[in-house]
């Protein structure tokens, strides 16, 4: 199916073969009909990705200072390359689109197959979207009128948290879309609408729509027409649709509005607050959120659950509704706002007009009645396939992600393996990233690598859930199978792997354990490999912050952050000492300490079979200028401390006193090679049996957390 991208990196923008997605739970799947380019935001997005590196930077701040921070912690050149690994991938466009349903996720409810519908999918043929983002349209409203659903949505949302009575004089400050659009829905709940612009095409418009106007251009006095029209007590309130880097708009907005006006950004505008003029006047200001109540809650976009509506009256969903009443009783009228309609495949003359004819309104895109093949499979072209040194070992990876881009394909692709398939739910970045990575197709759906005969190496880099349904998978297939940790997320999903690996023995299992390899590790072992002694070792994480709300907390999806990520820490103490865990004590922080995640503020103390002893401290409190990942081992009267993968040194041995490297090195580029390596000459890497130590342990790590009590190893 076509879909239309835009490259932040080179600034081109394609309208590209992509995998039709696949509806999933809670989705409806739609054939698009008509998408509306919003001539503000994605004006906005053309002309970044435009920009020089430097105009990048410029206009994002704050970004360059995480990408100073990421220098200090990892080094330059990693940073670099995740930076332009980021900016180098496709981003898809659009948010306002019209089609019929065609397929429906299970789940869902109140749709049937053929209903025209209004959502929030991207410009392309087919979209898979939530259903808490589609609203049915009404027969007497057009493909066209319905695209503009989700853009009016946001200027109503901006309008309900002004909160207009009857008879109240409302500004509405910049006149684009948004503004157009909001102007009348004023109008019609019985207020008095000035739009204010410097535009006199936009100006006659909104005259057109019964709204009094004021031109911002030539020196006209904005905020005394503002008052004169108010009847000079000043007006009630400003819904502010503009987009500037100045800051004058809102200053001009509080001098225009009465004492306990109110005053509410939908647009951009530059927030240099002035205290005097809210002080005096005692005015309110607001920042309105995108569609309504619900935008960014993935409880209720994602999973489908609705707020309650004596509680929330009017959420997305049902501010798409009104939006959709509106339009179909004619109180909101949009047809005269359409400069022009292109069809999808001439998308780039488009959003060329959005730079060379700033006049254009809304731009329609279409689609054509033909049936659009629903294909899960896109091939990639030969002039992008991976130059092949290996052609015994030929691999799919399953989950594009950006541990797979940044980290897995780099080491992978070094390597001149043939790259078959990439498997993504997401059509953009499984085509991406097999172009980028050199393979032969991309797809949405994994079953197509599973099933692949020729394919033997399979990489698995999805949510931590489907770890274990796809490695069993794999493995019964006849794959080798390269798991990002953890393996799994519970003991029963770890004994069905257990049986089915035990039956498919011949087969390489390795779980991406990457630190034992680092060179650093390597060196500690081969410093302590004639040790007399226990050993004793701690780690300390600093985790940094992440919101309950990630996926990776969720003990369900991402087993919590000891599970996911702990099992690192847990698996280099092991291959230092060279025998098992049999212990595990740990505890958390308390709960009367009010913290939003207990789980990964944690202290962990394993207990190895030979006697040693390692501690992990696992937080997530920290400040982000402290290492992540700091080491010291004692043993035999030496110590060995590691900073962060980038250097350490030793104190008490003869021959060791410094291990110090350019950029970071966790292991991941020597444990890719050697899981190859073990294929070609059919030796175990990790043995099962430390796989499965290691997984217990950081299984145990939370129980022995959550219930206060050590627990054994067997």
């Amino acid at each position: 199916m076509k879909q239309v991208l835009q490259n932040f990196k080179t600034g081109q923008l394609d309208v590209a073969d992509v995998p039709a997605p696949k509806v999933l739970q809670g989705q409806v799947l739609i054939k698009t009909t008509a998408s509306l380019i919003s001539t503000g935001t994605e004006r906005m997005l053309v002309n970044f990705a435009k920009s020089s590196l430097l105009g990048k930077a410029q206009q994002q701040p704050d970004k360059v200072k995480q990408v100073l921070d990421k220098i200090k912690t990892d080094g330059l050149f990693p940073t670099l390359h995740s930076v332009f690994s980021r900016l180098d991938e496709p981003l898809p466009l659009g948010y306002c689109n019209c089609g019929k349903v065609i397929e429906i996720g299970q789940g869902v409810e109140g749709f049937e197959i053929g209903d025209r519908v209004a959502s929030n999918g991207s410009h392309a043929e087919i979209v898979g979207v939530p259903k808490n983002l589609c609203a049915k349209v009404p027969n007497n409203v057009t493909d066209e009128q319905a695209a503009f659903t989700v853009l009016a949505s946001i200027g109503l949302q901006g309008i309900r948290l002004i909160n207009p009575t009857l008879g109240e004089t409302i500004v509405v400050y910049g006149l684009g879309l948004i503004g157009l659009i909001s102007a009348q829905l004023l109008k019609s709940a019985g207020c008095k609408v000035i739009g204010i612009d410097i535009d006199k095409n936009k100006l006659d418009l909104a005259k057109s729509f019964g709204v009094e106007v004021i031109s911002a251009s030539g020196g006209e006095d904005v905020v005394g027409n503002a008052i004169a029209l108010s009847g000079g007590v000043g007006v009630d309130g400003v819904l502010i649709t503009a987009s500037a880097k100045e800051d004058s708009i809102v200053h001009a907005s509080a001098q225009m509005c009465r004492k306990r006006g109110r005053i509410v950004l939908v647009g951009v505008v530059n927030l240099n607050l002035t205290r005097s003029d809210f002080y005096e006047k005692e005015l309110s200001f607001q920042v309105s959120c995108s569609y309504g109540p619900g935008r960014y809650d993935k409880t209720y976009e994602d999973k489908g659950q609705d707020y309650p509506l004596p509680f929330v009256r009017w959420t997305e969903n049902r501010n798409f509704e009104a939006v959709l009443k509106s339009l179909s009783d004619r109180s909101l009228q949009v047809d005269s706002l359409i400069s022009d309609r292109i069809q999808i495949n001439d998308a780039a003359k488009a959003y060329q007009m959005l730079t060379d004819s700033p006049e254009k309104m809304a731009l329609i895109l279409t689609y054509g009645q033909e049936e659009t093949e629903i294909s899960s499979e896109v091939s990639i072209p030969q002039k992008y396939h991976q130059k092949v040194k290996n052609d015994k070992i030929i691999c799919g990876l399953i989950g594009a992600g950006n541990f797979a881009k940044m980290t897995l394909l780099p080491a992978i692709k070094s390597l001149g393996l043939r790259l078959k398939t990439v498997a993504d739910i997401n059509g953009v970045a499984g085509l991406y990233t097999a172009k980028k990575f050199g393979f032969e197709k991309a797809t949405n759906d994994y079953k197509d690598i599973i099933n692949d005969p020729e394919i033997n190496t399979v990489f698995i880099t999805t949510r931590h859930d489907l770890h274990a349904k796809m490695v069993i998978e794999a493995l019964k297939a006849g794959k080798n199978v390269h798991v990002e940790k953890p393996l799994c997320l519970n003991k029963e999903e770890l004994e069905q792997i257990k049986a089915v690996y035990q039956e498919h023995s011949s087969q390489h299992l390795l779980v991406g354990l990457n630190r034992r390899f680092s060179p650093h590790v390597e060196k500690i072992k081969e410093l302590l490999s004639t040790r007399n002694s226990p050993t004793c070792m701690s780690w300390v994480i600093n985790a940094g912050y992440t919101s309950a709300t990630v996926w990776t907390q969720d003990r369900n999806i991402g087993g919590g952050r000891i599970i996911g990520e702990g099992c690192h820490w847990l698996d280099v103490m092991a291959a230092i000492v060279g025998k098992p865990i049999t212990h595990i004590s740990s505890s958390m922080i308390g709960q009367s300490a009010g913290v939003e995640v207990r789980t990964d503020k944690m202290s962990i103390t394993a207990e190895f079979a030979d006697g040693s002893i390692g501690t992990l401290h696992y937080f997530a409190n920290g400040h982000k200028s402290y290492p992540k990942e700091t080491f010291t081992v004692f043993c035999d009267g030496k110590v060995l401390a590691l900073d962060n993968f980038r250097k350490m040194t030793g104190y008490g041995l003869k021959n060791f006193k410094k291990m110090n490297l350019m950029n970071q090195d966790k292991g991941h580029k020597n444990q890719f090679k050697y899981f190859i390596d073990s294929i070609m000459q059919g030796k175990v890497l990790i043995p099962f049996e430390q796989i499965e130590n290691v997984t217990l342990a950081s299984f145990a790590a939370m129980d022995s957390a959550q219930n206060g009590q050590g627990i054994a190893i067997k």
